[in-house]
């Protein structure tokens, strides 16, 4: 076949001339082809027509390999492609688009402009190359390091609250410890530190990502970088009290083993507890006690060495005095401190300028100066300061009379004198006057 009769044909084409070759063949009727091909019948009859005077071609539609007419003139691409190769050289085709409306006022959309350039060869594709990342072996024991985070996700898909799931797995032997929160934040992050380090230990290290809860947003301030310090969330300065490393990752990736953790979790924790109708934290958490056991049985593995890192709490250590909330706060000339918007009375004495503040994980608060405990209550409405009423005299008041010779005696009687031209006085009407 010679290279002008061929004809290229979409699938959608190729399909509308199967059936009209079947109407033509007497095969089925225009009725029915209308209803195969979605047509109406007039469209249908139309395309019998054309096929009839110029073949199969007929069913190609006319404005096929025509140029658009909403097309942009050729003086005017040749335009733009010349200013972009003089001026524009190495900018990218989104922002050489923002410069030639700007600066000469011609209006041509990025993704065009892209287009034009590959076509002329101004601009090449540029793939992101993706980042070389090592594989990291496994640390040989258990209690070595530790990978937390939470996992923000529809856990109860629609039928409870949402929470977040925040989740422990041992380097080592992808041992997992979980628990379920109202939010990420440290009240929780403690709260479940503690009751993995009851069960397991305390961890050599503790591998975070850099949310605010884990690492501090704020700025070292001047004895920060004299003292060669860094700002600690309450949470990272919880652990170094502890003795706990804090690692934190610098990506999604380098953490790698408890994401996976939490991709496996969305899928097959979600749907356990949707076969069980779970619907609150407290059904969850009470679930997961069953359900982490089962887990970690089928997917730990045994670590290279035998040896547990993994550092018991000492006998009588009080873990809440180290997981808690530590807040400076300044005691005020009347023994009072400031804390949430409420106000606590210092019962003893001292002469302290200020008191720390511990918030604990059960709500309660304790005050301590120089480790010494504070006695304090609430002040649970506060005195309300009257207004020193300051005693006013009554005053009578009088009618003041200016005297005669007052200016405003003077602007009184200022008309007359202008217009009689003399220097007019009142006369004085008190006694013994001349």
């Amino acid at each position: 076949m010679a290279e002008g009769d061929m004809i290229m044909a979409r699938p959608k084409e190729l399909k509308r001339l199967h059936v009209i070759r079947k109407v033509l063949e007497k095969g089925i009727k225009q009725v029915k082809a209308a209803e195969i091909l979605g047509l109406s019948r007039r469209q249908v009859r139309r395309i019998v027509k054309r096929v009839k005077l110029e073949g199969d071609k007929g069913v190609v539609h006319k404005s096929r390999g025509q140029p658009s007419k909403r097309r942009i003139p050729e003086e005017i691409k040749d335009k733009i492609l010349g200013l972009y190769r003089l001026q524009y050289g190495d900018f990218g085709p989104t922002l050489a688009s923002e410069k030639l409306e700007e600066r000469e006022n011609l209006r041509v959309s990025d993704e065009t402009l892209r287009l034009w350039l590959l076509e002329s060869g101004d601009w090449e594709k540029r793939r992101k190359t993706r980042g070389h990342r090592r594989w990291r072996e496994r640390k040989p024991h258990r209690g070595e390091m530790v990978q937390m985070d939470g996992s923000h996700h529809d856990w109860f898909e629609g039928r409870g609250p949402e929470c977040v799931l925040m989740g422990y797995i041992d380097d080592a032997t992808s041992k997992v410890f979980a628990r379920f929160y109202d939010y990420e934040g440290t009240m929780p992050a403690m709260d479940s530190f503690k009751r993995y380090s009851r069960k397991y230990g305390l961890p050599s290290r503790l591998y975070l990502d850099r949310h605010t809860t884990y690492k501090s947003p704020a700025k070292a301030s001047v004895e920060d970088v004299l003292n060669e310090e860094v700002p600690l969330s309450e949470f990272e300065r919880a652990l170094k009290e502890l003795g706990v490393e804090v690692i934190h990752a610098m990506s999604p990736q380098a953490k790698g083993r408890v994401e996976r953790l939490f991709k496996t979790l969305q899928d097959r924790l979600v749907k356990e507890m949707r076969l069980r109708g779970i619907q609150t934290i407290e059904e969850a958490n009470a679930f997961l006690k069953q359900y982490l056991p089962v887990y970690n049985r089928r997917f730990s593995v045994l670590p290279r060495e035998r040896e547990d890192l993994h550092r018991p709490l000492p006998k009588g250590f009080n873990l809440d005095a180290v997981l808690c909330i530590k807040t400076e706060r300044r005691l005020r000339n009347d023994f009072t401190v400031a804390h949430n918007n409420k106000l606590y009375q210092i019962e003893d004495r001292t002469r302290a300028s200020k008191v720390m503040v511990h918030e604990y994980m059960n709500g309660s608060l304790r005050m301590t100066y120089r480790d010494q405990s504070l006695r304090f209550k609430e002040i649970m409405t506060r005195p309300v300061k009257k207004r020193q009423e300051t005693q006013i005299k009554e005053r009578t008041k009088r009618r003041y009379r200016p005297s005669p010779e007052h200016p405003w005696k003077g602007f009184r009687f200022g008309r007359l004198r202008h217009r009689t031209g003399s220097d007019f006085r009142p006369q004085d009407t008190t006694e013994g006057a001349p």
